[in-house]
């Protein structure tokens, strides 16, 4: 069974080394300890490294050396960097670089310990939460695709069925909700995705220039044609060619597209010669094709040919129970990319985000959540930090909780400063560890889920309360 974590101590003062990896081994962790630089790239080299402690000022490999190479070597690897009387300049801007934190010399155990169960803490958050992620993927969803709600497992579940079958598939649903998705998810779970995903847009070119990118052309077909062009069919053979917005595409184009769907080969503009492609049509449209068949704007055949397997997505607006796994992926994601401290959404702010109609769908959702992240300034986006055209000033929001995994819930009367405490728990017969997690629960949901006030509310230290969080896990925030 793996450790809490692995932990490599690096100090090339004679004792340290050993010191901090004695002291971190009694709180639960598995160390590697040495007192050379190169000693230490050699093992982040050849080990699984969750966390790292080094010395900045070493003769010649540097705690900056060493930082950079646990980075690349290990993305996920949390460093605490140790640095002497005057170092602080150097220490800052190993934090720049990457380094989570860093502590002082002369070393206190104590305090290592206390800097080091703290990224533990970050680190056990982290995997659970992960966890949950591929269990969510697995049992609803595919990778990269956030969705438990009713209508969008079945959705998943029909592209789980048909995503590795050569059967010509039509997704529909308006602008935004993740078409382009959807078929990049069937390649992935076919055996095409050896072969390339090629993706066009038949309503972002002219129909010239459309029939160019399609199906190619040869050197002096046209002005401007000085050499032989390979078209979107070619370059996806073997894999996947995704068609968006299909159904702006011209009449006498789809007369092609039928053709080589129904002979599996192309002929390049200013060619007469056939070229035989192996390739898996998705197609997608935000519009009614059975209404353009009618108006004669599209072509029947053409229409029963892609629409062997037909999926429809759902707007977000009908499916607003899915919104809260996607705010905290891209709260996540945004944070990440800009260096944001933004990690959670009030509930206020998850009331607003889940009640709002999202005309744009999933890209309106996932660009709110980008401007929020931006423009936060501490680690909670609260409704002051949404667009405005989403929680305009002086609107009220009703909290609303993010989904969770069940637990234990007690009745009772909150105190004045608004959180339960133990005589919430009236004469139900519980365990400690029950009683104790009710406490921290209530705690953070009074103080809309800020760790430090909770932590302050209930009289321990916010060290404390994080240990505690990832022993209680997910029935934490039920």
């Amino acid at each position: 069974m793996r450790p809490v974590a692995t932990a490599l101590v690096v100090d090339d003062e004679p004792g340290h080394a050993e010191m901090m990896a004695e002291a971190l081994e009694r709180i639960g962790l598995e160390s590697y300890a040495t007192q050379s630089g190169r000693e230490a790239l050699r093992i982040l080299n050849e080990h699984e490294v969750d966390l790292v402690l080094t010395d900045l000022a070493m003769p010649e490999v540097s705690g900056m050396d060493i930082l950079n190479a646990a980075k690349q070597r290990h993305p996920d690897c949390e460093v605490i960097v140790i640095s002497g009387q005057g170092g602080v300049d150097a220490a800052v801007e190993a934090m720049k670089a990457g380094a989570a934190t860093y502590v002082r010399k002369p070393l206190r155990v104590e305090e290592i310990r206390a800097v080091v169960q703290k990224q533990i803490d970050k680190l056990a958050l982290r995997r659970r939460r992960e966890e949950l992620e591929r269990r969510v993927d697995e049992s609803y969803g595919l990778p990269g695709i956030v969705g438990r709600s009713p209508r969008m497992r079945s959705v998943l579940q029909l592209v789980r069925q048909v995503a590795d079958t050569n059967a010509t598939v039509l997704i529909l649903g308006e602008s935004g909700t993740g078409k382009e998705l959807i078929a990049q998810a069937m390649h992935r779970l076919a055996r095409r995705r050896k072969f390339p995903f090629v993706a066009i847009n038949c309503a972002a070119m002219s129909e010239t220039l459309l029939e160019s990118e399609l199906f190619g052309h040869e050197k002096g077909a046209f002005t401007g044609a000085v050499r032989n062009h390979r078209g979107k069919f070619e370059y996806a053979d073997g894999g996947t060619l995704f068609l968006d917005e299909i159904g702006d595409m011209p009449l006498t184009l789809q007369a092609k597209l039928l053709r080589v769907l129904e002979t599996r080969e192309i002929v390049r503009v200013g060619s007469n010669t056939s070229i035989k492609v192996d390739v898996r049509i998705v197609a997608a449209t935000n519009r009614d094709l059975e209404e353009a068949v009618r108006e004669g704007r599209f072509r029947e055949d053409l229409y029963f040919r892609i629409k062997v397997v037909t999926v429809e997505l759902p707007p977000l607006r009908q499916r607003s129970e899915d919104v809260p796994l996607m705010v905290d992926r891209f709260v996540r994601e945004f944070a990440e990319l800009h260096g944001r401290s933004a990690r959670s959404v009030t509930p206020r702010a998850m009331g607003a985000l889940q009640g709002h109609a999202w005309p744009g769908n999933v890209r309106q959702l996932r660009n709110a959540m980008e401007t929020a992240v931006l423009i936060t300034p501490g680690d909670t986006i609260d409704v002051a930090n949404l667009p405005s055209d989403i929680a305009p000033v002086g609107a009220h929001f009703a909290p609303v909780s993010t989904p969770s995994f069940p637990g234990p819930t007690f009745p009772g009367p909150a105190t004045p400063d608004g959180w339960r405490g133990l005589d919430a728990l009236g004469d139900v017969l519980v365990s400690l560890d029950d009683a104790e997690l009710v406490l921290i629960r209530n705690a953070l949901r009074a103080k809309d889920g800020n760790r430090e006030q909770a932590a302050a509310a209930l009289g321990i230290s916010e060290r404390t309360l994080y240990r505690k969080i990832s022993k209680y896990g997910d029935r934490v925030t039920s």
